[in-house]
């Protein structure tokens, strides 16, 4: 098994495994929205406050952009897991996958205000979008999905055809 990044075993497992889950939460998140087919970001987009609240509540105001967006959230978060998942496109999964968690935190950052209400899902500044953020621009950095993965065979330079 050819290793290009010097891990030894048990990190290559351990990051695999961390893409495989991340992905399974990609794919679950997106699923569950799928088949409730009254699902909307409509409550999300319109709940946001601070700097970013103008842009998220322009696209919960308008029926065609609360469309796409919806289309995108479902059809990405799957997209997302699946690609992580099975290592297909996984460096550009992570990268969609890190996008779309940061516009989440975005849209509900952690702040102060937040805290008058604290939940074990955040703490002042952080919270889970902003480690899924961090986690899948590791995964990015480490592509696990050219040694583990189907990206193995899409993007295997050393193989001649016969050779």
């Amino acid at each position: 098994m050819n290793n290009p990044f010097s891990l030894n075993t048990f990190q290559l497992y351990a990051m695999v495994g961390l893409r495989v889950l991340t992905g399974w939460y990609f794919l679950y998140e997106g699923i569950i929205k799928l088949i409730h087919p009254g699902w909307s970001a409509f409550g999300f987009l319109m709940s946001t406050e601070g700097v970013f609240s103008g842009f998220f509540h322009s696209l919960a105001g308008n029926s065609t952009s609360l469309d796409v967006t919806n289309f995108l959230n479902v059809w990405g978060l799957i997209a997302i897991g699946v690609g992580l998942i099975t290592g297909t496109l996984a460096r550009i999964a992570s990268l969609a996958g890190a996008l779309l968690v940061f516009l989440y935190y975005l849209a509900h950052p952690p702040t102060i205000a937040a805290q008058l209400m604290p939940g074990s899902e955040q703490a002042l500044w952080v919270d889970k979008n902003l480690i899924f953020t961090l986690l899948l621009l590791v995964l990015y950095a480490i592509p696990t999905s050219q040694v583990i993965g189907l990206d193995r065979l899409i993007f295997n330079k050393s193989n001649t055809h016969g050779r």
